[in-house]
């Protein structure tokens, strides 16, 4: 059975009281408009506060509040680790990164927490930043990555020995980070060359956004990844800005303080990155001219056409019918109050819920 949910992270709050009073509000409602009759799953963002903040008690409320509502938890995104909303985030969102203790004692509390909380789900994913961003990593970090994440799996075997629940660790490919195009993440799992005994415990959490920013074909990815074996736990189903010639300028009315909006152009030569707005904002301005710009900014997936220019909506028609029923989507638009003022015309629950009646019909379409 297809398992679709949303990710609470596009609501504000960084302590386990802000994830209850957001599914009060928000998630309630959602599962009412899409899924009133049949269990709902829950992505949920659990930030670090919040991690260290639940007990016994917490976690006994949580699974009598999921049985109440008929919800249960599917997945996790551990990727923010502190604060993701109103105010300037950018590239600390990668912090602590897999270089660090931090990251490892995180992902192994988020995994204790995956066990304990969910009610349903026997598979559950916690999604994970790139490894690093891209700028600093050197070649001489590897080991010691390398050494935490099977620290982290190895976690994962244990928790499935004693409770039966299998939990995968994702890796979510982006721009400008040590994982970004889909050649680069087979690269990590050769180079990794994880023990066998490890190797259910791991795949990557496919972000539909950060794949058509970087120009990649659908179907070409999806072949790939099966040919490396590597799994995908989760897809985050989301959609990217896209501009062609001249509508390229209008890009740049997207910048905003508080989310890295990476940019990747085409021109004669290939392809050229920026890790901001402002950056390719300096390459217009020096004269450089690009066929086309496709920008990180997480705009609602059922808008295929803006004003000022387009979205890659296109690359989601192509992917979401060629997976396998049995990986989880997780719609992840958590950018809409960055969103200009008149792409905001309706209350956040039902922006929540046309996306994914969206996927839905997409999906029955294709069936």
């Amino acid at each position: 059975m297809r398992q679709l949910t949303y990710c609470s992270n596009i609501h504000p709050g960084e302590s386990w009281q802000h994830v209850l009073d957001n599914l009060e509000s928000h998630g309630l409602s959602v599962k009412q408009q899409v899924s009133p009759n049949a269990a709902f799953p829950l992505g949920l963002r659990i930030a670090q506060q919040a991690s260290v903040e639940l007990d016994d008690k917490k976690i006994a409320e949580f699974r009598a509040w999921c049985e109440k509502h008929n919800c249960y938890l599917l997945t996790i995104n551990g990727f923010p680790y502190g604060t993701f909303h109103d105010q300037p985030v950018k590239e600390a969102v990668y912090e602590p990164d897999w270089r660090t203790q931090e990251r490892v004692i995180y992902t192994q509390r988020l995994a204790d927490l995956a066990v304990a909380l969910t009610t349903r789900a026997k598979q559950l994913s916690i999604s994970t930043v790139p490894v690093a961003y891209k700028q600093g990593f050197v070649e001489a970090d590897w080991p010691v990555v390398r050494e935490n994440i099977i620290a982290v799996l190895r976690h994962l075997h244990a928790l499935y020995e004693c409770s039966g629940v299998l939990i995968q660790l994702a890796f979510e490919p982006e721009p400008c980070c040590v994982l970004e195009t889909t050649t680069e993440t087979i690269d990590f799992f050769a180079r990794m060359d994880f023990p066998a005994e490890l190797k259910n415990y791991i795949g990557i959490c496919f972000d539909c956004c950060h794949q058509a920013v970087e120009f990649e074909e659908a179907a070409d990815v999806l072949a790939r990844l099966r040919a490396a074996n590597i799994t995908i736990a989760k897809v985050q189903v989301s959609s990217a800005l896209r501009a062609q010639g001249e509508q390229i300028q209008q890009l740049l009315q997207f910048n905003e303080p508080v989310y890295l909006h990476q940019a990747v152009a085409k021109h004669a030569q290939g392809l050229r990155r920026f890790s901001d707005l402002p950056e390719l904002q300096t390459a217009l301005d020096n004269g450089e001219v690009y066929s086309e710009c496709r920008v990180h900014f997480h705009v609602p997936i059922f808008i295929e056409n803006l004003a000022q220019c387009t979205t890659t909506q296109f690359f989601l028609t192509d992917f979401l019918p060629l997976l396998d029923a049995s990986i989880p989507l997780e719609v992840e638009t958590y950018s809409f109050k960055n969103l200009p003022a008149h792409l905001r015309d309706f209350p956040l629950d039902v922006s929540i819920a046309r996306e994914l009646q969206w996927v839905k019909n997409l999906l029955e379409q294709n069936n």
